[in-house]
């Protein structure tokens, strides 16, 4: 019996030594993951200096990123080296959070990988931006010593190098045929025209030495602008008449003459490839198109009802003429456009608490796009806020041609870029500490833009649709997402022209001309990105019809939006996932 008894104490002791070296194993694995997170973190920030400085890490404010060829493939190896040391570590002994935390690192940099091949990086800007429009990386910069303007300062005298880096690709690409269409990039020369000024302190890069805190003394302003104003005329105004030079007579003339990918020697698979990075699906173009077909016809159902109910008589097509041209719908000004966003803003706030349990901490502010690139952009964006609290997120609305902007959009397009859209996720998501930072910080495309185009349709639960116009304003957009289905692969897989997206647009939502344009054009420079957002949209909708039937009077729309939001950005996989799972958790408990 004694030793019966220390046997088991034996027994015991083994099973605790094993368990305890387990544990430590487990710990050790963990440790490894979240070490080789960390690394690449900083890797990417240090890579990455202007996203870093957007993100309020100043380590590196005085460094443009290296876009040289060279770099770009080192770059391209390190992720290699980083997938081989990922596969080191024993998924099998992590936390199912931390299995999650690989899976999306992996996937990450499998995709990383994976775009190097189609060279996508050799065609480095378009009319929505580049470095014709770098000077704005400032407006999203703190200035409140001495040593953030000289770290402008030192970004004005190295931009020259910058600048040879992009010619480069550009050069290159014009070898690749890696290029965008003559159409949408003739819209580029007058943006460079804005960066090439007679007198330096008129320069777009100068706007920060305008205006300084009291804190830095006059003598060191004095310096700081003297500076300035040299960098500026010795290496910014230079290097933009060189580009412009390069630009008109090189790279326009090498442009193609018609629209999509499909003019690329890779370009079939490239749009297949940006098809399913986006929508994060293994969707093909082809069924993508067909379904935007599907609910191109199932939204103008509905836009037929509300038709009907303000009694307009007519077709469809004359109502949109009506909604594009009666003055009642329009602002006459920009300075009452503005109010009038800022007024809507106001009114959604206070409603959030109906469908929402978690509200983030970090508020939002309406700013004006800048002028120098509202022409050729769309009607809003949203910024994020700075990762260190330093800066709010930024709902940006433009007040371009007022006359073109409609007040029955207005509150659609708020919902979907401040709140409960493109804020309220975001900084939801960057509140968050128990994620990586790549994490935190990063996202898929589906799911930001999904849930942007999700967060409209709440206006009906919060009961901010409240006149006949404003719901068709959503049923516009909605349907802009749809059309976008539609005329996205018709462009870049079926090889349509410009003019038969434009007429299909027009044919199908009430937006303005000028918009439609300008949506088309961003289309067309932009493979595969408009298709996140109604295929995002649709699976959030699927997942919310699946609660709302199987949990019945148990389901809770402030729960399910916590269940939806509370893992930040994830793929749409991920996302059905974790719904499924609070539902059959649910369900347990009832």
């Amino acid at each position: 019996m004694r030793s019966l008894f220390f046997d088991l104490v034996r027994f015991v002791c083994v099973l605790a030594i094993i368990g305890t070296s387990a544990f430590a194993q487990d710990v050790a694995t963990r440790k490894a993951l979240h070490e080789l997170f960390d690394r690449e973190w900083e890797y990417q920030m240090e890579q990455s200096p202007t996203r870093a400085s957007q993100l309020g890490d100043r380590r590196w404010n005085d460094r443009w990123p290296d876009v040289s060829l060279e770099s770009i493939k080192k770059r391209h190896e390190h992720d290699r080296v980083s997938l081989e040391q990922l596969a080191t570590i024993d998924r099998s002994k992590l936390s199912p959070q931390d299995q999650l935390n690989y899976d999306l690192f992996k996937k990450n940099y499998e995709t990383d990988v994976e775009e190097y091949k189609f060279q996508w990086y050799l065609a480095p800007l378009n009319q929505r931006g580049g470095i014709q429009t770098q000077n704005e990386l400032a407006d999203s910069l703190r200035f409140q010593t001495v040593k953030d303007y000289e770290d402008w300062i030192a970004r004005l005298k190295s931009f020259p190098t910058y600048m040879d880096q992009t010619m480069a690709l550009m050069r290159e690409g014009i070898k690749a045929q890696v290029l965008l269409p003559r159409v949408i990039m003739n819209r580029v020369p007058a943006q460079i025209d804005k960066q090439i000024v007679t007198n330096p302190d008129q320069s777009l890069f100068y706007k920060p030495f305008k205006r300084f805190p009291s804190s830095i003394p006059v003598s060191a302003q004095e310096r700081l602008m003297r500076e300035a104003l040299n960098a500026i005329s010795a290496n910014i105004i230079p290097s933009y008449l060189k580009f412009k030079r390069f630009f008109v007579e090189e790279y326009l003339r090498a442009s193609f003459n018609e629209v999509g990918a499909w003019q690329m020697p890779q370009g079939e698979e490239i749009y297949a490839f940006f098809t399913r990075k986006y929508t994060t699906t293994r969707v093909t173009p082809r069924e993508v198109h067909e379904k935007g077909l599907n609910e191109v016809g199932r939204i103008r159902e509905e836009m037929q009802k509300v038709m009907n109910q303000v009694g307009f008589k007519g077709t469809l097509q004359e109502f949109f003429t009506f909604l594009r041209t009666d003055k009642r719908f329009y602002y006459a000004t920009p300075e009452e456009l503005l109010v009038a966003y800022e007024a809507i803003s106001k009114r959604i706030d206070p409603n959030l608490v109906k469908v929402f349990k978690t509200l983030p901490r970090m508020p939002y502010g309406v700013e004006v796009i800048p002028s120098a690139i509202a022409p050729d952009t769309t009607t809003a964006y949203y910024r994020q806020p700075a990762a260190d609290g330093s800066r709010a997120g930024t709902y940006f609305v433009n007040l371009y041609k007022p006359e073109s902007r409609p007040k029955w959009e207005m509150m659609a397009l708020s919902l979907h870029e401040a709140v409960p859209g493109h804020h309220l996720q975001i900084a939801l998501a960057q509140e968050q500490g128990n994620i990586p930072n790549f994490r935190r910080y990063g996202g898929y495309t589906a799911f930001v833009e999904g849930w942007g185009l999700y967060a409209e349709s709440l206006g009906e639960d919060m009961k901010l649709y409240d006149d006949p116009y404003s719901k068709f304003g959503q049923l516009t957009y909605e349907m802009w997402r749809a059309v976008r289905l539609v005329v996205d692969t018709g462009i870049h897989q079926k090889r349509w022209t410009r003019k038969q997206a434009i007429d299909y647009f027009m044919e199908n939502a009430a937006k303005q001309e000028l918009d439609i344009i300008n949506e088309v054009d961003r289309y067309i420079a932009w493979p595969g990105q408009a298709l996140a957002y109604k295929t995002g949209e649709l699976k959030i909708k699927e997942l919310r019809a699946r609660a709302t039937r199987e949990l019945g009077a148990n389901f809770d729309i402030r729960e399910f939006h916590d269940v939806v939001l509370g893992s930040g950005a994830v793929p749409l996989d991920v996302l059905e996932r974790n719904v499924d799972e609070w539902i059959a958790a649910k369900k347990t408990k009832s």
